[in-house]
């Protein structure tokens, strides 16, 4: 068979690689995202996810939930930036009949829904600055009054805010306060962006062709090794949330058992049609493999191998040897 027309076979079993983990992948700084969802999920501290559009903070805040003592109870969404501001108090604490014009009837807040839950604050650094106290004392205090109303409502409520915002730098601004800062940022966790866990990619694309070809009906059990090469390569600026999107559109444009993805939309991005920058780059990714070969003494795997000094699975790693050459002999500086 010609290698350029090598296909890989999809395992299709669900989640078998993922060990009930909430994102998909193997590379070293997904790991380290799931230690730490691992740490702080049975405590009830105060957690900030820091992460790019589209790398899966809110599923990192729902395994948050899922994983600690609060699993039985609520979980609450609030997407901040998507709530006008001039109705987000309300949405957050609630209002009394009549506290506005159109309070047609008492509503029950956000913060109230989620008693003895998980609250979590999507896009938090979008909080309109007027706000800000007000959550702050929520936080500290774990009471508020709705809007129209002088009781005070007492409740029990676990936050998790994310943003893909320098919250730090908001603050240095003086357009988020410190104080808010500081009490939601207990315990952050940031989630690396997709090009950060090139590795990652290949169980992705597997995995994203399974759900939707199940969808769709369709029996797609074959990936072009030009294909998964291309969206290894293309720098996925909408990260997992894009890849997903682009996986969907291929199994709806597949017709047989191989997947066929619009590859020009990505070409005009990674210039793959220019044989001498695919060749240097083809060359520049075998040099660094050997060279990370060389210095793990010629292990793949292992704490200390190769794949874990790149930060990919091992099987990702003998792929992209077999697909470049490499044998264990370019580990010792044999090429």
């Amino acid at each position: 068979m010609n290698a350029a027309m090598a296909k890989v076979r999809l395992a299709f079993t669900q989640n078998e690689s993922t060990s009930g983990r909430p994102i998909i992948g193997t590379s070293q700084g997904l790991r380290k995202v799931w230690d730490a969802v691992q740490l702080v999920a049975p405590t009830d501290c105060a957690v900030l996810i820091h992460g790019d559009t589209g790398t899966g903070k809110e599923l990192i805040a729902r395994a948050i939930h899922e994983n600690g003592h609060r699993r039985h109870g609520p979980y609450v969404k609030v997407n901040c930036p998507a709530i006008p501001a001039g109705l987000l108090e309300s949405e957050l604490f609630g209002h009394e009949r009549g506290a506005f014009t159109g309070a047609l009837e008492r509503t029950t807040g956000r913060f109230q829904l989620a008693h003895q839950g998980t609250l979590f604050l999507d896009e938090i650094g979008d909080l309109p600055l007027e706000l800000q106290p007000k959550l702050l004392r929520v936080l500290q205090e774990q009471e508020f009054e709705r809007l129209g109303s002088a009781r005070t409502i007492h409740v029990d409520v676990r936050i998790v805010a994310a943003t893909n915002l320098d919250l730090g730098k908001l603050v240095r601004d003086r357009r988020f306060r410190a104080d808010l800062y500081y009490r939601l940022n207990v315990f952050p966790i940031a989630l690396p962006a997709l090009r950060e866990r090139v590795g990652d990619i290949p169980e992705l694309v597997r995995h994203f062709t399974q759900v939707f070809a199940q969808r769709m009906n369709k029996a797609i059990d074959q990936i072009p090794d030009p294909v998964m090469d291309l969206l290894m390569s293309y720098d996925w600026p909408g990260n997992v949330r894009e890849l997903q999107n682009f996986v969907e559109r291929a199994v709806i444009l597949s017709s047989g058992p191989m997947l066929r993805p619009p590859l020009d939309e990505l070409r005009t991005f990674v210039k793959v049609d220019e044989p001498n920058s695919a060749r240097t780059l083809a060359e520049a990714e075998r040099d660094h493999i050997v060279d990370v070969l060389r210095q793990a003494g010629g292990v793949v795997g292992g704490r200390a191998g190769a794949a874990a000094r790149l930060g990919v699975a091992r099987t990702t790693l003998l792929y992209r040897m077999r697909k470049l050459g490499i044998g264990s002999e370019s580990a010792y500086g044999v090429a």
